[in-house]
């Protein structure tokens, strides 16, 4: 067996060495400046506690969500009931927190439908151009232009049975249109550079160029667009859940503002606590998604 020169080893391992380097200096640059906007932090605060409401909901609920408490209708917020009881005698703090588990499932479930279609449309079209290019993005250019929220709506009263699987799919079928042009645009410009022309010279693959060579030049982009919907997704769910077109027996936030809006004076407390827990998530998603931009912004990260 040859072994290699002792060279060609140390020139291996000093290049492994300069890529973490070099990974872990970029990842030190973007938390530095992340942290110098406040908004940013207490964006990236309410997402983390979101989340950990929603992974530890059995554990934070006190009681289940659909469980019925009689005698106990539309109770004001007191030490037993943090938040009130419903018209059902439901518990609307244990509602709430199981919510967040509900709301944050749509929108990242979603999301990744909307990265699957558009950053696979958006790769060929922009990597291959021509007919396809053109093509794909007439058809993204027409859905573009339709009523989105009118369709979802439309698609979803078409299924007997609604639930929240089914309005995923539909939102996340139609909401990468967006998504695909952005990736489109920046594969265009990229396609061309001298590291792509360096692979196809070592004759690399078309997928391979696309997706070990450019893509990952794009993945700051995609991050903060990700981030940017996905609080339009969950706002989507609560609103087809508050017109009547979500699942009657699920726990989101949506649903529990349609429940409580019938006796809005007598019982406020019922759509407030799930209408502030919708507003402030999907703020704090926003705002986290503007200081990841500024973050990831490579003319700004000086």
């Amino acid at each position: 067996m040859v072994r290699p020169p002792q060279s060609t080893v140390l020139e291996k391992e000093t290049t492994e060495v300069y890529k973490k380097q070099s990974k872990a200096g970029w990842l030190f640059l973007v938390w530095r400046k992340l942290k110098k906007s406040r908004l940013a932090v207490v964006g990236g605060g309410i997402v983390l506690l979101a989340v950990t409401i929603a992974v530890l909901a059995p554990i934070i609920a006190p009681y289940d969500p659909q469980q019925m408490f009689y005698g106990d209708e539309r109770l004001p917020p007191s030490t037993k009931y943090w938040f009130g009881t419903d018209g059902g005698g439901r518990d609307v703090f244990s509602w709430v927190v199981w919510g967040a588990r509900v709301s944050l499932y749509v929108g990242l479930a979603t999301v990744l439908i909307e990265l699957l279609i558009g950053v696979t449309l958006g790769m060929i079209a922009g990597y291959f151009g021509g007919i396809i290019d053109e093509v794909l993005m007439r058809i993204t250019d027409v859905i573009l232009t339709l009523p989105t929220f009118m369709l979802i709506i439309l698609a979803v009263t078409m299924f007997e049975v609604r639930g929240a699987n089914i309005m995923i799919m539909i939102m996340g079928v139609l909401g990468w249109p967006f998504l695909a042009r952005v990736v489109r645009s920046e594969f265009l410009s990229l396609k061309e550079a001298t590291f792509v022309e360096a692979a196809r010279s070592m004759a690399a693959s078309n997928w391979r160029i696309m997706l070990r060579h450019i893509l990952p030049n794009l993945l700051s982009i995609i991050i903060v667009l990700v981030t940017m919907d996905l609080p339009w997704y969950i706002f989507y769910e609560a609103t087809l859940a508050f017109l009547g077109f979500g699942d009657p027996a699920s726990t989101s936030w949506g649903q529990l503002v349609s429940n409580g809006f019938g006796y809005l004076r007598s019982a406020w407390w019922v759509t407030t606590f799930p209408g502030l827990a919708l507003t402030i998530t999907s703020l704090g998603f926003n705002i986290f998604g503007d200081g990841l931009r500024d973050a990831l912004d490579v003319k700004t990260r000086v």
